[in-house]
């Protein structure tokens, strides 16, 4: 509508004052101002005269900035910590061995359960015994046969040196020695034949396979009446001990160094009784629940991978870890143990220049300190430079500190753990 639609507003509002009308009067009573007005210029009189009654309104409008964000601010939280090895490891059965069969026989008896937990020398197979035991009985009717002889031998040849020394019965020395050839011939027999009874009762004492150790074992891999140990022993089953049981890892050699280094100050080693705290998780659990004892260290590093393998012992009761699982481990060494500076995980933030946190100053003004981090130890990680203990670390609201502006600091208190 262009300059003539306003000069028809500024018109029509000149009309409504020599009508003596109040700006909200014409706004409120459009038609008697319309009277005064032409038709085509009606239709822009009542937003006009709302513009001005706005505009006659004596308060004016004033910015009123909003209050600081309010943010939740903490101490670095101080207390003891060792630094860790993480590592991957496998956990390894404590003792494992295939039950064979070592003599010839039919499969006469499988006295076990599958999956059985069994106990060192309790019977799983029994393989036909009696041809053994006849051929001990047999071993043992020869060296009784043999000792008798024996038990002759030894005193004729005495009385042939008696004789062969008395002048009217003389014995011929001929006779002497054939005499010493007997006795020492049955004593021969005698050996052979204590020899042939050992064997005999161990070859009887194989019919009866046993667990070596306390284990598991696992499901049977022959059956009843079927002919094992025919030209070779033959595999019955495996026996498993599952507590205690083995976890092994490798851990990088430098880290191992630094431990040593630390250990043969204090006059330890690795495997020093509570020297390294070894601690293993599953990849189903949360943190670190089982215990290790370090009992082994290799004396040699993997110069491909840079790592040195070491085993650690851990009480399995349950049975919760079963050989080849893959599990998380972590290993401490104690003796490095130091006071050191965490903040919780969430206070961290990642820019070009790396890692920084957001601290607020004694005038309530957020700022941004660059720091550098160590190892993180569950919900915290270790601040190895760049903050310091009396600093306020902003820990949440971060999303609404902007460094240079001004906070409403609020104290939490530290995590629990």
């Amino acid at each position: 509508m262009g300059i003539p639609y306003f000069l028809t507003a500024w018109q029509a509002m000149a009309r409504a004052k020599e009508a003596s009308l109040r700006p909200e009067e014409a706004l409120a009573r459009p038609e008697r101002v319309g009277r005064l007005v032409s038709a085509s210029q009606r239709v822009a009189v009542p937003a006009i005269l709302a513009l001005l009654v706005l505009a006659a309104c004596k308060k004016e409008n004033g910015f009123v900035p909003l209050p600081p964000a309010e943010v939740g601010v903490m101490h670095p939280i101080t207390h003891t910590f060792a630094p860790y090895i993480d590592s991957t490891g496998t956990v390894v059965a404590y003792n494992q061995v295939t039950v064979m069969a070592r003599v010839q026989g039919f499969v006469q008896q499988i006295a076990y359960t599958d999956g059985q937990q069994v106990k060192a020398g309790q019977l799983l197979f029994l393989i036909e015994p009696a041809p053994y035991e006849a051929q001990l009985e047999q071993a043992q009717g020869g060296l009784a046969a043999d000792q008798a002889q024996y038990a002759f031998a030894v005193p004729e040849y005495g009385r042939q040196v008696e004789l062969a020394k008395d002048n009217h019965l003389a014995a011929t020395q001929e006779q002497v020695d054939q005499w010493r050839a007997n006795r020492d011939t049955d004593k021969g027999h005698v050996q052979t034949d204590q020899a042939q009874v050992a064997n005999a009762s161990i070859n009887l004492g194989y019919t009866r396979v046993t667990a070596p150790f306390d284990g598991v074992v696992t499901n049977h891999e022959v059956s009843l009446g079927q002919l094992v140990g025919e030209g070779s022993p033959t595999s019955l089953a495996n026996v498993v001990q599952l507590d205690p049981i083995y976890v092994t890892f490798n851990a990088p050699d430098q880290r191992v160094q630094e431990f040593h280094l630390a250990l043969a100050k204090k006059g330890q080693t690795a495997i020093s009784p509570n020297a390294v705290t070894v601690r293993i998780g599953l990849p189903t659990q949360s943190g670190y629940p089982y215990e290790g004892r370090l009992d082994y260290v290799s004396p040699t590093a993997d110069q491909t991978t840079g790592t040195v393998m070491a085993r650690v012992v851990v009480a399995n009761p349950h049975h919760d870890l079963l050989p080849n699982y893959l599990v998380h481990v972590r290993a401490s060494a104690q003796v490095l143990a130091a006071p050191a500076l965490f903040v919780p995980n969430v206070a961290l933030g990642t820019d070009q220049q790396g890692r920084y946190v957001l601290v607020v100053d004694k005038n309530n003004v957020v700022q941004q300190k660059h720091i550098e981090t160590g190892q993180e130890d569950g919900a915290l990680t270790v601040i190895s430079s760049g903050l310091e203990p009396n600093d306020n670390v902003i820990v949440t609201g971060i999303d609404r500190a902007v460094p240079g502006n001004k906070v409403a600091p609020q104290p939490v208190p530290p995590p629990a753990s």
